[in-house]
Order: C-alpha cells, then structure tokens, then sequence
C-alpha cells in the first residue's frame, strides 16, 4: 500500500467526523429552525425613507 494513503485516509476520515461534528452541533443549537424568516424580513422593512441631504449650512455647494 502507498505510504500517502496511509495518510490521506485517516486525514479524510477526520474531515468527515468534523463535518458531521459541526453539521450536528448546528441542528442542535437551532441554525436551521427558520430558513425563510431573514428573507422574509428583508422585504417586510419598515424603516422610514431617508430625507434628502440639505445645503450645507455656511451656503457653499
């Protein structure tokens, strides 16, 4: 067997249990209980519209 698969395999098998480690952790602590609610607030903004600038005050442009 070739010596870089001796290393390659228990690497790629850590990177997999850390995925599944973190995937895990997210599904527990509640990342995926609302997808649509951020989007849904972005459309549903309500903040007042800005004024136009006004001159400044010494008259100068």
């Amino acid at each position: 067997m070739d010596a870089s698969l001796m290393v390659l395999i228990p690497i790629s098998v850590a990177i997999v249990a850390l995925i599944l480690c973190v995937l895990w952790w997210a599904a527990r602590s509640g990342q995926f209980d609302d997808l649509e609610g951020p989007a849904h607030a972005i459309l549903m903004d309500d903040d007042d519209p800005v004024a136009p600038a006004e001159e400044s005050r010494d008259g100068s442009s």
